[in-house]
């Protein structure tokens, strides 16, 4: 199939007419042929059919445009034809669900894009729109066709505008298997999740060869925009994967948390309540020192199902932890403060974090459980030069324009304009529950009472004993959640080991929830 002229059948009688469809099949199936097919193996990379067959149920893929060929005749084009022309575009079921997948064939053009390759595309994409089903896509491309100029590149303008359509109507998921360079990364930053392949993946806008030419560093592909640094550096993927087998598990892993669009919910999968689902094993999580740190996972896995957790963003931002699970059988979002790291504090890169994961469950209908272990944001130049107060406000706004079920559970300390943030009652949380040891105050005890007191401890005789005094009182009438449960900003305060148990009620009890926001055309949220 490789650098031959353009196809021409004949056939006369229907059995030649068969066998020739049949012919055709079998080209379509070779891509840009067995060598180029034996290159990408050696690669440790899967062809954009077998991602598919890994992807989809069993016999439920059918292909659509399999026939399609690109129409440009300039430099050498009108003398190299493939049927597909670059990507394998259709629809089947994934877990029994329908869902539109296009995936890049990068043994055809390097799965460069061209016209006829967007168009592709773009067929799927409104097909999902009109039908309500997830689209995915599986890229390894080598970016525009260089060969059709413009026609490439508005190829991918008119994908990136189904993107923004399609946003927040039916889930959109972008696994990167190869390169994916210049405009071509710009698709999947508009999709709602992002995996990548470790060591056979990239994103970046300019390569390494540009950079070294404008900037002089020196830097490799994987340095510069691999899985390992937009999964811990730059966020832009939520997802860094071994291989691209377990890129696919990831990928169907997602889907069973998410509804099929924006006008349904998440599937229930079965669960029979026990008589007594009480965690007993959260009543001893706390340490007795409110300064010493504690994973917000064995919270996590104290309240949700069995093994049900499914982090999301893991290796970046990680004094916040954002995830799906099941409560129940039911699918939630948990957004919680992580004392392990940084105490848990709100900064630029964990609320830009928390923000996206908030909008997109309330997207996609997708209840939310906020754990609250704050003890504020992060103070310094730094974060005020890289824009706190906005960015901190992209969280305050996603929490507050919500409409999902949102309970709140506040572990430990609660202080400042984070309580504020964090889901509180003031801002439309549902239900709000404290766990004794929740501390809901302006800021903590000692640097309260050095304010508070400032002037009464500088003349005591002994001001550490005086300063102590105060510390002491201060907690005993504010460190507490009964203050904030006084006026009914707290709805209850509860022993960890009942958390489950409520939420499971309360949730329940929230399943047909109307809250709508008033009619505008969008908001315009603090980007």
């Amino acid at each position: 199939m490789e650098n031959q002229n353009k196809p021409i059948y004949t056939a006369s009688s229907n059995e030649e007419k068969t066998a020739l469809l049949h012919k055709k099949n079998a080209e379509a199936l070779l891509g840009g042929g067995e060598k180029r097919i034996e290159a990408q193996h050696k690669k440790g990379k899967l062809t954009a059919r077998e991602r598919i067959d890994l992807l989809m149920d069993e016999g439920s893929f059918q292909e659509i445009d399999k026939f399609v060929m690109h129409r440009a005749k300039d430099f050498g084009l009108d003398k190299e034809h493939y049927l597909g022309d670059g990507v394998v575009t259709g629809y089947g079921e994934v877990n029994g669900r329908l869902v539109y997948v296009f995936s890049q064939d990068f043994t055809v053009f390097g799965g460069s894009l061209s016209e006829t390759h967007a168009e592709k595309i773009c067929k799927i994409m409104d097909m999902a729109l009109k039908n309500g089903a997830p689209v995915i896509g599986l890229n390894d491309s080598g970016g525009a066709r260089i060969q059709e100029g413009v026609n490439s590149l508005g190829g991918y303008a008119d994908i990136f505008y189904r993107n923004t359509l399609a946003s927040g109507v039916v889930p959109q998921l972008s696994a990167i298997m190869g390169p994916c360079a210049g405009g071509a990364v710009y698709s999947p930053a508009i999709t709602d999740f992002i995996l990548m392949v470790e060591n056979t993946s990239y994103m970046f806008v300019t390569g390494p060869n540009v950079v070294k030419t404008v900037t002089q560093e020196n830097v490799t592909a994987e340095e510069l925009g691999g899985a390992s640094a937009h999964s811990t550096k730059s966020g832009v993927t939520h997802f860094s994967c071994k291989n691209e087998v377990e890129c696919i598990r990831h990928i169907k892993s997602l889907l069973s948390y998410m509804p099929q669009n924006c006008e349904e919910t998440a599937p229930i999968y079965p669960y029979e309540l026990l008589e007594d689902e009480t965690r007993e094993i959260l009543d001893a999580l706390i340490p007795e020192n409110a300064n010493h740190p504690y994973d917000i996972r064995e919270v996590v896995a104290g309240i949700v199902d069995s093994d049900s957790f499914l982090e999301v963003h893991e290796n970046y931002a990680d004094n916040i932890v954002v995830g799906f699970a099941r409560i129940a059988g039911r699918s939630i979002g948990i957004v919680g403060n992580q004392p392990q790291s940084m105490a848990g504090v709100l900064d630029n890169h964990a609320s830009i974090k928390a923000a996206r994961f908030v909008r997109f469950c309330d997207s996609f209908n997708v209840p939310l459980l906020v754990l609250v272990d704050v003890p504020g944001f992060l103070p310094g130049t730094d974060q005020e030069w890289n824009g706190i107060i906005t960015n901190g406000a992209k969280l305050l706004y996603a929490f507050s324009e919500a409409t999902v079920p949102r309970i709140t559970v506040i572990t430990r300390k609660a202080y400042g304009g984070a309580y504020d943030v964090m889901n509180s009652k003031h801002i439309g949380a549902d239900m709000n529950f404290a766990w004794p040891t929740a501390e809901i105050a302006v800021m903590g005890a000692k640097g309260a009472s050095e304010i508070i007191f400032k002037k009464e401890i500088a003349e005591a005789e002994n001001p550490e004993e005086k300063l102590q005094e105060k510390v002491d009182d201060y907690t005993a009438k504010f460190a507490n959640p009964y203050r904030a449960a006084h006026r009914g900003f707290i709805d209850e305060v509860i022993v960890p080991s009942e958390t489950r148990t409520k939420l499971i009620k309360a949730f329940k009890m929230l399943e047909n929830k109307v809250d709508k926001l008033p009619r505008k055309k969008h908001g315009n949220i603090p980007l």
